[in-house]
């Protein structure tokens, strides 16, 4: 008896202080909370995330997919105030049918005076901003946010297509319970992959739903003629497949270790990709199985191959630009730099035109789809072997399975007779052939032809990104150094030196170098600003009294002054995800120090050479002395734009001694 109370006890009192996370009824306990008990550096958490999807039958729109969403979220500093922006994005193309959003219903909890308080969002507060011809993003501005505050937010999506939106298991903060069901039916096949590095191994089990059809009406033949009879309502009893995913205390996977390309390819989640369907009195319908028929069925949608077709449009312009060129390489660089000048990127990404590539060319801007599109047309017109490439960009994720929506941009390709290619991205205007912007740079594209050939092309070029630095320096009095710095940048740091400053004005980056290098800037000059087929080279002529230190009468100075890498930038124990360089690259450092009057060298750093392994990358460092001059020789090399998670440990350690050795100081003492 004894026993059985204490059971009774148990289970009461568990029940008792079980988490009840009905939607607006917070407790005071949970607004007690000063951080999140198992990451203490979370800035916020969700407390509940709550996911029901299942399928309904509309009159109008046949079968269609519900959402319904409940998440709750603490936050617990400042920093965590950015999810007091709370964003659904929902499909709503400028034609046909789109999502809806409905039921939304927020509020933000605080504790004030000891007493639970809470804040209606409000109408006000909530508006629509449209992404892209698309996607548009519902974004609700949360009232009272404050440190320690939650905000408790439900809505539903309705969808009148089949997709499935993916689940996600792991976000940039942590996740104290997660509660999601999925549910199918068996009219509809699925393939469900998982994505990222966490997985939840739903609980899977079947149920029966009762469904609704109406037949279409059809003409029948009767006396006299054909009369309209109405279709047949059917009544069925439908297998539902239901797949619970429950989880608790899920770590947050943040995107504050750098070279992450999308951090979004490696949080955990699920895909569910539609395969095939069976519908009441049709026949089986099976959709995309391999990227051979995704590729041929892009091609074949209207705003992609048709628009390749077009030609009229530009075939004066053509003919005039190709006057006096004859080989197929200037043939490709003078369209290339034509359509780059004629017709501007509007900002919008997508793989298929909006309003056309005629209209585009008129306009003199287009989207991505319309100006790559254009260009591949004008290089098959001049006789080259040109096709689009289809690529996913660095935001949309890695396609890994076949997919409609794995592909959001194009670029173009043309093929040369030796068996060498270029690729081209004519909405970048400091792009070059096969410098493609770093958007675009995510694994591989798939090039489409005509006859409806698809295959898989490497979008990474070989070349290097390469940085220089050619520093001269000479010694005063006091400390005080004057010298010259001369920096070159080539292949892909060229295009992102230009993309980021060239629209700047000169003092604003002289400003910056000031700050970024300690150094009073006296002449600044940059060559090649707008000459996209040279390096740039930025030429700076300083003065600084930071750049040594003496101590005790001895010269205490840094080989590559300030160009040493003083930190690690990996700080992690262990990383699941690979590094991401955009390219292969290239850092060298040269620094010349002309020793002072009445001065010699006491101590110089021993040289140091380090490699990586599988050729990923090497380290040389090297100070020596010349005459009455110090010469310091630093390359930083790495022959791949992706390093594997596997070598995190073996990288971290690389830099550790990159930074120790770029540490040590040159030492000089009076003669």
């Amino acid at each position: 008896m004894k026993k059985v109370i204490t059971i009774l006890v148990v289970f009461f009192t568990a029940t008792f202080f079980a988490q009840d996370y009905k939607f607006g009824k917070v407790s005071k306990e949970e607004l007690e909370e000063k951080f999140y008990p198992l990451d203490s550096t979370a800035d916020a958490a969700y407390l509940y995330r709550e996911r029901k999807t299942h399928f309904d039958y509309d009159q109008n729109d046949g079968f269609r997919v519900i959402t319904e969403i409940h998440n709750r979220i603490k936050i617990y500093n400042k920093t965590g105030f950015k999810n007091g922006v709370q964003k659904i994005v929902s499909y709503s193309p400028k034609s046909g049918r789109e999502e809806k959003i409905s039921n939304i219903k927020a509020y933000t909890f605080n504790l004030v005076e000891g007493k639970v308080a809470k804040d209606k969002v409000s109408k006000k507060s909530i508006f629509d901003e449209r992404i892209n011809n698309y996607f548009t993003v519902k974004k609700m501005a949360m009232p009272n946010v404050k440190e320690y505050c939650i905000i408790d937010i439900e809505y539903k999506i309705i969808s009148p297509y089949r997709s499935i939106d993916d689940l996600k298991f792991q976000f940039g903060i942590p996740v104290k319970k997660m509660n999601y069901s999925i549910n199918i039916p068996s009219y509809f096949d699925y393939q469900e992959r998982i994505k990222g590095y966490y997985y939840i191994k739903p609980e899977v089990s079947y149920i029966n739903k009762n469904f609704q059809f109406e037949t279409a009406d059809k003409m029948v033949s009767k006396t006299g003629g054909y009369v309209r009879e109405k279709g047949e309502v059917i009544k069925l009893n439908v297998a539902i497949k239901e797949s619970l995913y429950v989880e608790e205390n899920i770590p947050a996977l943040k995107d504050n270790e750098p070279y992450a390309n999308n951090i979004e390819n490696y949080r955990g989640g699920m895909k569910y990709e539609l395969v095939s369907e069976k519908l009441p009195n049709s026949l089986p319908v099976n959709y995309l199985t391999d990227w051979e028929n995704v590729s041929k069925k892009i091609y074949d949608l209207k705003g992609f191959g048709s628009e390749l077709e077009k030609n009229g449009y530009y075939k004066k312009d053509l003919e005039q630009l190709l006057l006096n060129v004859t080989s197929n390489q200037d043939k490709v660089v003078s369209i290339f730099q034509f359509v780059k000048s004629k017709v501007k990127w509007d900002g919008y990404i997508g793989k298929l035109t909006d309003k056309g590539v005629r209209k585009a060319y008129n306009d003199g801007v287009g989207n991505v789809a319309e100006i790559n599109l254009m260009l591949t047309s004008m290089l098959r017109e001049a006789g080259l072997n040109a096709n689009p490439v289809l690529v996913s960009t660095r935001d949309n994720g890695v396609p890994l399975f076949p997919t409609l929506d794995g592909f959001n941009y194009v670029i173009s390709m043309v093929e040369f007779p030796d068996n060498t290619y270029v690729l081209l991205d004519a909405t970048e205007p400091y792009s070059l052939p096969n410098i493609l912007p770093a958007r675009v740079l995510n694994w591989n594209g798939r090039k489409v032809t005509k006859e409806g050939n698809s295959s898989w092309v490497k979008l990474v070029s070989e070349k290097h990104s390469v940085e220089e630095n050619n520093v001269s320096v000479k010694v005063l009095e006091d400390a005080i150094v004057e010298g010259l710095i001369r920096t070159k940048y080539s292949n892909l740091n060229a295009l992102k030196h230009r993309k980021k400053n060239n629209h700047i004005k000169e003092e604003s980056i002289i400003s910056f170098l000031e700050n970024k290098y300690n150094v009073g800037i006296e002449n600044f000059k940059i060559i090649n600003k707008d000459k996209i087929n040279k390096p740039i080279s930025v030429i700076i002529k300083f003065v600084s009294e930071d750049l040594i230190e003496e101590i005790n009468g001895k010269l205490y100075i840094n080989p590559l002054l300030f160009f040493a890498t003083k930190i690690n930038p990996f700080k992690l124990e262990d990383r699941k995800f690979p590094i991401d360089f955009d390219s292969p690259w290239e850092e060298k450092n040269s620094v010349s120090i002309q020793i002072p009057e009445r001065y010699k060298v006491e101590s110089l750093p021993e040289p140091l050479a380090i490699a990586l392994p599988e050729n990923i990358g090497v380290f040389k460092y090297q100070v020596k002395q010349i005459g009455k001059s110090l010469k310091t020789i630093s390359v930083l090399q790495f022959n791949t734009n992706v390093v594997g998670a596997q070598y995190y440990k073996t990288l971290k350690e690389f830099y550790g001694k990159i930074v120790e050795k770029q540490s040590e100081k040159i030492v000089l003492v009076k003669e």
